[in-house]
């Protein structure tokens, strides 16, 4: 089930878009309708989980470490691994996120006659993501030309920059090949590693096949299905979008509306999914906090105002009863006055 449902999913909404759109008046409905509602799903839905994280409590250091915190002066310090201040923490969170630096160091283990086991250095999954975010990045901020007029120049220069050795014509984007080549390694990862195949669950491959269906149906919009899909009435789609009046007013084909329908379902699934990483990583405490706990005592605001009971005070309340009992003390108590005879009558 794990597998065969989120296939299954991947096809329903490929076959609700091309069956919808070609029934008359709904090209509004999905070219306009969808796009507004999963902005909305998206925005909301984002906002609204790192918010909730946000307010999370965070009483205690917990950050992870690896390296040599701060101690004495000639102890040397890891300041990437064991940050001590702002500017370090800053600096070992802009490497995770840029450069995937924890994942620089995945390292696989192998079972060998003997028993022997063996661990080594493992690049090929840090390189694949690196990609594969990168050329999503890239794909995002070229298809802002579709909704910008006029096209800021930065924009028009990535896109020479993806088509610069013009592979075929139309010029091939190095981003599409990237996407796609990257995706295919994560999602064949799940099936060839029996250790991670065991626990991939449904939430897993899912985004990895609508990834893949969206990148697809791209490549097949810009590559061979070019002369059913009109360019200017999708710029012109896009820009009303934006502005708040679209208009629709030919038929752009149902190839485009397929990708544009997949393109929503992610919005709408990313903010309740594992996607949502790409907020999450910024509030991990794990990573966004200093390793000060040498200098800086760090206490808890939830600890109630517990009134110290020391055992001196302990001892002064329960004395004669630990004495009957038997119990030792270390005061002994003080014997009482006996109280004066009374003189005969």
């Amino acid at each position: 089930m794990k597998y065969g449902l989120p296939l299954v999913a991947v096809i329903g909404l490929i076959l609700i878009a091309w069956l919808g759109s070609m029934i008359p008046g709904m090209q509004y409905f999905f070219g306009v309708a969808v796009p507004y509602l999963a902005v909305m799903v998206f925005l909301g839905g984002f906002v609204y989980r790192v918010v909730q994280w946000g307010k999370s409590p965070v009483p205690f250091s917990i950050q992870t470490t690896c390296g040599q915190a701060k101690s004495l002066d000639f102890v040397k310090h890891n300041r990437l691994e064991s940050p001590h201040t702002t500017s370090e923490v800053v600096a070992r969170m802009a490497l995770e996120i840029l450069t995937f630096r924890s994942l620089f160091r995945n390292t696989k283990s192998e079972l060998h006659d003997g028993p022997k086991i063996t661990y080594e250095s493992s690049k090929w999954l840090w390189l694949f993501a690196l990609v594969f975010h990168y050329s999503f990045l890239v794909i995002v901020i070229r298809h802002m030309r579709l909704f910008l007029n006029p096209v800021p120049d930065f924009i028009v220069w990535l896109d020479w920059a993806d088509s610069m050795f013009e592979i075929g014509t139309p010029a091939l984007y190095l981003t599409d090949a990237g996407l796609l080549i990257g995706l295919i390694y994560l999602f064949t990862r799940r099936f060839t590693n029996r250790q991670v195949r065991y626990i991939s669950l449904s939430s897993d491959y899912f985004p990895l096949l609508l990834l893949i269906a969206i990148g697809v149906t791209g490549v097949l919009m810009r590559m061979f299905l070019r002369a059913g899909i009109d360019i200017a009435a999708i710029k012109q789609l896009g820009v009303g979008l934006v502005t708040f009046s679209p208009t629709i007013t030919t038929d752009i084909g149902s190839i485009f509306y397929i990708h544009l329908f997949l393109v929503c379902a992610l919005l709408v699934y990313f903010p309740f999914s594992k996607l949502m990483h790409l907020g999450g990583v910024f509030l991990s405490p794990t990573r966004n906090m200093k390793n000060d706990t040498r200098q800086v005592r760090h206490i808890n605001p939830w600890n109630p105002d517990i009134k110290v009971h020391a055992y001196s005070a302990y001892e002064d309340e329960f004395r004669e009863f630990m004495v009957d009992a038997g119990i030792p003390v270390e005061k002994e108590p003080e014997p009482e006055e006996e109280a004066p005879a009374e003189a005969p009558a």
